[in-house]
């Protein structure tokens, strides 16, 4: 007899777990750099159906369903579009700004778009992921330094009651899942025993997906997303045609300018310094022999003169 109620206990479970953890698995919402669990595949709801046909009789147990009070469980995420100077720089910033808060990068793209005139503009997209407690901290980060802000957008999800069923649906198959292994090893035929292994491995996957269901809502509620739009100044953009940037060409010839000013400073230095004292200690020999012929010549002169 107790046998009979245990199966047919089971037997409804099996039922009401197949009919609604799958829709409520189907509807759940994705959030940023989390991936929603995947859907079971539909409890074999027909072999609960014939455990329950086979014993017979009618069902006068509960299970109780009495959820344990926890905190409110709210998922906050936010959306900045902003207007900076160079983007590709600001994703940076904002990537190292995750790490520092123990957060991480859920995607980073960068990109560029050229326009009709032929300005090219790039612009960046980035998400990251950072304790929720520090989500205003880390938007007034972002925000510091910007020329624009054009929108902001902070939003949450209470999850706590979807959370409180979840875990009262855990604890009743955890309990239900005790149950059968006494069931299995009390239990001396074949049949028995491979129809109660078969529900029981039913339910040890229930738990799985409903444990991982939990984890997903905890790590959602405790890192909040950060989605950011990063959108050039075209005030401050350099001006680009096609693929030929002059400022980039003025840069260019300003910097070789500075160069070959920079040698003809570098070797007035030298001369002045190194190569002139050695010409002029080179040069002294060459001075005295000059000046001793000089002398020579000047006294063969004298003579001829006074005859």
């Amino acid at each position: 007899m107790k046998k009979r109620y245990i199966f047919i206990i089971l037997g409804l479970l099996g039922v009401s777990l197949a009919a609604c953890g799958a829709s409520r698995l189907a509807q759940a919402p994705a959030y940023d750099g989390i991936p929603a669990p995947a859907v079971p595949e539909r409890a074999a709801v027909e072999s609960f159906v014939e455990m329950e046909d086979s014993y017979g009789g009618e069902f006068d147990a509960s299970i109780a369903n009495q959820p344990a009070a926890i905190e409110r469980l709210v998922i906050r995420n936010a959306n900045l579009v902003i207007v900076v100077e160079d983007p590709s720089a600001s994703a940076s910033s904002i990537t190292q700004l995750a790490e520092q808060m123990d957060g991480y990068v859920v995607s980073l793209n960068v990109y560029q778009s050229t326009y009709g005139d032929g300005l090219i503009a790039t612009y960046a997209s980035i998400t990251i992921r950072v304790p929720a407690e520090r989500l205003n901290e880390a938007l007034d980060e972002i925000k510091e330094g910007t020329v624009e802000v054009r929108s902001e957008n902070i939003s949450g999800q209470d999850v706590t009651q979807e959370y409180t069923d979840l875990k009262s649906q855990l604890r009743n198959l955890e309990a239900a899942e005790e149950e059968l292994r006494e069931i299995m090893g009390s239990l001396t035929k074949a049949e028995d025993v491979l129809r109660v292994y078969e529900t029981l491995r039913q339910v040890r996957q229930e738990i799985e997906i409903i444990k991982g269901r939990m984890q997903y809502f905890e790590q959602s509620a405790r890192l909040s997303a950060i989605s950011v739009e990063l959108l050039p100044d075209v005030v401050s953009q350099p001006l680009q045609i096609g693929r030929w940037q002059p400022e980039g060409t003025a840069k260019e010839a300003l910097q070789s300018l500075i160069r070959a000013l920079q040698f003809l400073a570098n070797m007035t230095i030298w001369f002045v310094i190194y190569v002139l004292p050695v010409l002029l200690l080179l040069s002294i020999p060459f001075w005295v022999i000059r000046w001793i012929i000089i002398r020579r010549r000047a006294r063969k002169v004298t003579p001829e003169s006074e005859d």
